[in-house]
């Protein structure tokens, strides 16, 4: 697993990044000097990110709202402070795992795999709702495409779908995209 470090306390980072070293499954990766947190996920394609902040900073969060617009990863942020306010906007931002230090350094092995997974529950979840307006997209697509065909042709419902679906496999394309090009033939608007 390559586990990119974002700290902007350079003792602790050293300190994290010795624990993690001990554990022969993962890769640690390190900002670049004047590189952003996106440029460096991007270049390094790390499994997980961890960023420490010594205070919660509103300014580092765009870094990770950033990479969650761009390029999802599991994101586990670190602070000194509670600050509730600032955890709904670091979860907002795209933290899966808004954690609190103390004076040590907890295991965070656990944590990681806990984030990983509460990501990749949340991404399946994003993927489905994507996927259903989708698909609720084209049916309404084909439902409007049915409406045209019933006034123009006189069609029955029924009858309507049958010619979509007819057009589809003679032409070997989607009902979706057939009934798409019968809305944008109606509306005067090229595919």
């Amino acid at each position: 697993m390559r586990v990119l470090l974002a700290d902007d306390n350079a003792e602790r980072s050293h300190a994290m990044a010795r624990i993690l070293a001990e554990d022969p499954g993962l890769t640690v990766l390190h900002l670049r000097p004047g590189e952003s947190l996106d440029e460096a996920v991007a270049a390094q394609s790390p499994d997980i990110v961890l960023v420490d902040m010594s205070r919660p900073d509103r300014d580092a969060l765009d870094g990770i709202r950033q990479v969650t617009a761009r390029n999802p990863h599991p994101i586990v942020l670190f602070v000194d402070e509670d600050d509730p306010a600032f955890m709904e906007e670091a979860i907002s931002a795209g933290v899966s795992s808004y954690n609190v230090l103390g004076v040590a350094l907890p295991d965070v092995k656990p944590i990681m795999r806990a984030a990983t997974a509460l990501f990749r529950m949340h991404q399946q979840t994003r993927d489905g709702l994507a996927h259903a307006q989708s698909r609720l997209k084209e049916r309404e697509t084909v439902d409007r495409a049915k409406a045209i065909l019933i006034k123009e042709r006189r069609l029955g419902e029924p009858e309507a779908y049958r010619w979509l679906r007819r057009q589809a496999m003679t032409s070997g394309k989607r009902i979706a995209d057939i009934a798409l090009a019968v809305v944008r033939e109606k509306e005067g608007t090229s595919p």
